[in-house]
């Protein structure tokens, strides 16, 4: 990412010696680069962005609430389903 910005911003610069846009665009390159760029430590990480990943708890009761739910699914899919999570149990005990 920063071999890319780094030569956008050369190309800029040399297109700016007839044009002086092309040094402001430049400069905002570099400005939109070092305040949203990768690495830069003004950027909190994404979380919860993903697909089929939850978003933080907002409270512990709601961590609780999440976890007892996922809980009750696994004891009901052991359940219903006792060949298969037997299956399962094998493999991950390899």
């Amino acid at each position: 990412m920063r071999g890319i910005v780094a030569s956008a911003t050369v190309v800029l610069v040399i297109l700016g010696i007839g044009n002086h846009l092309w040094w402001l665009a430049a400069v905002a390159l570099l400005y939109l680069y070092a305040t949203h760029g990768r690495g830069s430590p003004g950027t909190p990480p994404a979380t919860g962005t993903g697909v089929g990943t939850p978003p933080p708890p907002d409270s512990y009761r709601a961590y609780r609430q999440r976890r007892d739910r996922q809980a009750r699914w696994e004891r009901r899919y052991r359940r219903e389903r006792p060949f298969e999570s037997r299956r399962q149990e094998r493999e991950k005990s390899r």
